[in-house]
């Protein structure tokens, strides 16, 4: 007997998935989860689909990074 066919997730919806559940990511975090190499591009295909998505920049020890969020999720909060 065949096991069913699994789909594997693309990075893209991976991202998207993580996004949807309230969570930030940036580049760091995308390389590290989903081996995402060019996060910045994933949301900008992610964008022109029509996803509200924000970016933050955030600067730690002299770095300034960007980190994305899904504005769906900010649905409230004032």
């Amino acid at each position: 007997m065949s096991q069913p066919k699994i789909k594997k997730l693309s990075q893209k919806e991976m991202i998207l998935q993580h996004l949807k559940e309230g969570k930030g990511i940036t580049s760091l975090d995308a390389l590290r989860k989903f081996g995402c190499f060019r996060l910045s591009d994933r949301i900008f295909v992610l964008r022109k689909e029509g996803n509200d998505i924000t970016t933050n920049y955030i600067t730690k020890g002299g770095k300034t990074f960007a980190e994305y969020i899904l504005e769906e999720n900010k649905q409230g909060e004032f």
